[in-house]
């Protein structure tokens, strides 16, 4: 190893994907891995996530073959196969999907033949090329999509009113299930259907379902732009991106016109839409002008939650941005400059500093090196370096493990009126 990462935030390529599948409803993962991943790729993630940790089947309760010494010299497809079959007879699912752990990655196992063999008998069991050397968690939610549009996914009769979210991610976003939450509500508002695939009890079906959508919104400045190109090329659909998190009414504002403009929806009541939200958040944030002193703040996170965050404190709340730093690897420098374009484009704060680093004990330095920052939003890696410092410090980012979260959020109209009592409450 060239270099190391102090308190690397989320776990492996299979860690993601492991997180993915177990948040929707009827589908089980099946572990072709050694005896440990089970329960290290369920704690890198869900357990680090606001106290949900278990998903429709995760953590011990995943199927796997425990591949040891004789499965790495002589193959594990003869395992694999019972594992496989020991599943279908004991888990009420609908699908199955075989994900290999590194020592499968290794030694080659040909898990797509055993996949074979049992759809052949009529079981939807699909494998998915998942050693955790390939990348880290955030590529488990693109490669778990592009899986899913390659080899599940078939054309259905297009429904104008559908749309599916993507960017979101599972557990990654700590606040993921009351944020998806949010931004249904608002497009239920405009007519719209909405599959978020994550929360209100949907399941396989609804994924099977989402190539009928008549746009795909993402919601995220850098991922899932793969797999909305294969959902255009495979079933046509377009699709839009919305670079950051909509948190607060400026930029929630700003996401619903852009969704109505992508599918020309009724001027009349998107203007009713936005006018009665905006004044319902601003109704109560009126009450509290002058409760919160004004603070000069930093935020560190994941660049979803870190431009929404960055952005309503500075455009919303009157607060001064002083530093942002981007705790996940950004691999391209297009996506870079977008997200730094996104955070220093504010509508009446000074620029603050966009700082890139993954690796805490560099993130560690940024704290110290604002000295005059009041207000710290950040992840539990984070709260010790803070607490050296004179500033407030709220745990919001992933990870989080000293609150727990059903479905609080704080994207949307609603979600930041929740951000903004968890100041409070902080002080």
């Amino acid at each position: 190893m060239s270099a190391i990462t102090e308190n690397p935030r989320g776990g492996c390529v299979l860690s993601g994907i492991n997180s993915n599948l177990a948040s929707i409803g009827g589908i089980c993962p099946i572990f072709h891995s050694g005896p440990g991943c089970c329960l290290q790729t369920s704690a890198a993630e869900q357990g680090q996530s606001g106290g949900k940790s278990i998903g429709y089947v995760s953590g011990s309760s995943i199927a796997c073959t425990n591949m040891l010494e004789k499965e790495v010299v002589f193959g594990g497809t003869n395992k694999l196969r019972t594992t496989v079959q020991g599943a279908i007879d004991i888990y009420d699912a609908k699908i199955f999907f075989i994900l290999t752990g590194c020592t499968a990655g290794i030694i080659g196992d040909d898990v797509e033949s055993i996949a074979q063999e049992f759809r052949d008998k009529g079981h939807e069991v699909y494998a998915i090329d998942t050693p955790g050397f390939h990348g880290d968690s955030n590529l488990g939610y693109e490669v778990t999509w592009n899986n899913i549009i390659d080899q599940v996914l078939q054309p259905r009769e297009k429904d104008e009113k559908l749309v599916n979210i993507f960017g979101i991610v599972p557990y990654h976003d700590p606040f993921w299930y009351g944020n998806l939450e949010e931004i249904r509500r608002i497009l239920e508002r405009l007519g719209l259907k909405v599959n978020t695939f994550y929360t209100n009890h949907q399941t396989i079906d609804d994924v099977k379902g989402s190539s009928a959508a008549a746009l795909n919104i993402v919601i995220n400045p850098w991922l899932f732009e793969k797999p909305a190109d294969k959902y255009k090329e495979k079933f046509g659909i377009p699709w839009i991106k919305y670079p950051g998190l909509p948190v607060g009414a400026t930029d929630t504002t700003e996401f619903v016109r852009q969704v109505a403009e992508a599918l020309s929806l009724d001027k009349e009541l998107v203007d009713k839409v936005i006018y009665e939200e905006e004044d319902y958040v601003y109704s109560f944030l009126e009450q509290a002008i002058g409760r919160l002193s004004w603070k000069r703040f930093g935020v560190i996170a994941d660049a979803n939650s870190a431009i929404g965050i960055t952005r309503y404190l500075a455009n919303d709340y009157s607060f001064t941005p002083k530093f942002t730093v981007i705790s996940e690897p950004i691999y391209r420098g297009h996506d870079v400059q977008l997200i730094k374009d996104r955070i220093t484009n504010l509508e009446y704060a000074k620029a603050p500093e966009v700082i890139f680093a993954f690796d805490q004990y560099k993130i560690n330095e940024v704290i110290k090196g604002h000295d005059d920052v009041t207000l710290i939003v950040g992840s539990a890696n984070d709260r010790e370096a803070a607490s050296y410092t004179e500033a407030q410090f709220l745990e919001a980012t992933f990870p989080v493990t000293t609150r727990l979260f059903f479905n609080r959020a704080i994207a949307g109209y609603r979600g930041s009126l929740t951000f903004t009592e968890d100041l409070y409450d902080n002080l």
